[in-house]
């Protein structure tokens, strides 16, 4: 068992996965290229069927168009807080992977791989001392036009990383969730020989 940012394992696991979490209050502080491109450097390590490394990453950098745009995609309960982010981000990925003879096929595992990625990204981001926060509300269909997706890939979802601000930043009726969130327990979800689970 193990204890750190309000949260208990129920077993011994590193401090580092209790510590992190997803906050919604950030700084305003910007980042510069060269930091986003050393978080992103993480994710081109991690691991990936057949070595295909599906994942894309579209992001903007506080205070210049692309951050914008990205922050235009998002629905306005995440505009609240992200517009205060140092980096925002779509992650993307590519649904096919191209055979020997050219052909395309479908690559099963690309959203898989793609999620190994970004968890990627968050941990470098927190080893340089920034949280990250993944988010589902934003306008996917809108982001294809916007980031000028070509087809065979999919718009998987969008990311604010930045540095920790106190959630007396926040609207006040977002700071009452300003709390690192508890898990399921272990059973709920590891099941040895055959799933045994609610659906």
């Amino acid at each position: 068992m193990t204890s750190s940012n309000t949260r208990t394992s129920e077993f011994p696991i590193d401090a580092f996965f209790l510590d992190r979490w997803s906050p919604r209050a950030f700084t305003e502080e910007t980042m510069d290229r060269e930091t986003m491109l050393t978080i992103l450097d993480a994710a081109h390590w991690a691991p990936s069927s057949g070595n295909n490394q599906p994942w894309r990453f579209v992001y903007g950098l506080r205070g210049t168009p692309a951050f914008s745009a990205i922050l235009d995609l998002l629905v306005p309960g995440n505009q609240k807080w992200a517009q205060n982010a140092a980096a925002l981000m779509i992650i993307v990925s590519k649904t096919y992977r191209v055979s020997s003879n050219g052909e395309r096929r479908e690559a099963y595992t690309h959203s898989y791989d793609t999620g190994a990625a970004w968890f990627s990204v968050i941990c470098q981001a927190m080893k340089l001392g920034y949280h990250a926060h993944g988010m589902e509300g934003f306008d996917k269909e809108k982001a294809i036009g916007v980031l000028n997706l070509p087809d065979g890939f999919r718009v998987e979802a969008a990311a604010a990383i930045g540095r920790m601000a106190d959630k007396s930043t926040l609207p006040e009726e977002l700071q009452e969730r300003e709390v690192p969130s508890k898990r399921k327990p272990v059973s709920d979800f590891a099941f040895e020989g055959k799933f045994t689970g609610e659906p």
